[in-house]
């Protein structure tokens, strides 16, 4: 396990480091927020899809939601556990070079406990996604399961299934690409993915452990521990929040699109 511990430490860091040189020289007009902003979005994707990966590895190998086991399930623990660290430094840079860009050079000439603070205040809700999985998810998925749950544990590794996808529609817009019919797609497959794989993701669990021991679903939570249950509830709730916001968002975009068509059609000269 120390040897997918040191490989996450080298690796995600690694693929930041070369996508800022490589981004930075290829494309000349980008400020340093651009660059960062796209290669943290790009580690990002590569992590969701190999967490993705495990996961439909895991769960589609565990015929018993319980008692089987698979060796990836604590090997990518471990090897994902330095990205959520590596991850929290990335968002922290690219927030501190946007607000630069964006005329706050005054306070953002240098990094200080002011800009980190701002940082945390800003994005609070996913530096307490990530911490959450780094000091409390981790630490039980590795030493208090006693072996047990490897299904779930795959399970909650699908739930990146998502990010790719929240990435990919980062970057379309960084390159301009954000009135076009391929990031209209990619939003809807943002959703209904975040919807899937980090919202039904929770009764689909609970629904298969009730299957197995022949429990109704709306019981099952009655026969699991209230930590489970709890847990469950902490992961879940940031998921709703997030996934109300993407709905907003989409909210936004579509009557924006309607509104530029609508003033599009009045300015067109009639032909009558």
């Amino acid at each position: 396990m120390f040897t997918a511990l040191v490989c996450g430490a080298v690796v995600f860091p690694g693929l930041f480091y070369s996508f800022r040189r490589v981004l930075k020289h290829t494309f000349t007009q980008w400020t340093d927020a651009d660059v960062l902003c796209v290669s943290e979005r790009l580690v990002s994707a590569i992590h969701g899809s190999l967490a993705t990966a495990a996961g439909v590895t895991v769960v589609t190998s565990c015929r018993d939601t319980m008692n089987d086991t698979h060796w990836l399930v604590n090997g990518f623990i471990m090897f994902g556990a330095p990205y959520m660290a590596y991850d929290i430094y990335a968002m922290y840079l690219s927030h501190f070079h946007t607000q630069r860009v964006r005329g706050d050079s005054r306070s953002y000439s240098s990094h200080s406990l002011q800009t980190v603070k701002a940082f945390l205040v800003k994005d609070r809700m996913l530096v307490f996604h990530h911490l959450v999985l780094l000091l409390i998810f981790m630490p039980i998925a590795l030493f208090f399961r006693r072996g047990l749950g490897d299904f779930f544990i795959g399970c909650m590794f699908t739930t990146e299934f998502s990010t790719p996808f929240v990435s990919i529609g980062k970057i379309l817009i960084q390159l301009g690409l954000d009135d076009t019919r391929l990031h209209r797609i990619n939003g809807i497959i943002v959703i209904l993915s975040f919807f899937v794989c980090r919202i039904l993701i929770f009764p689909f669990m609970y629904w298969m452990y009730g299957r197995q021991f022949g429990i109704p679903l709306h019981r099952v939570a009655f026969h699991l521990p209230l930590q489970c249950n709890v847990g469950n509830l902490v992961i879940l709730a940031p998921q709703i929040y997030w996934f109300i916001l993407l709905l907003r968002k989409a909210n936004r975009l579509y009557l924006r699109q309607k509104r530029g068509k609508g003033e599009g059609n009045k300015d067109r000269p009639r032909t009558d």
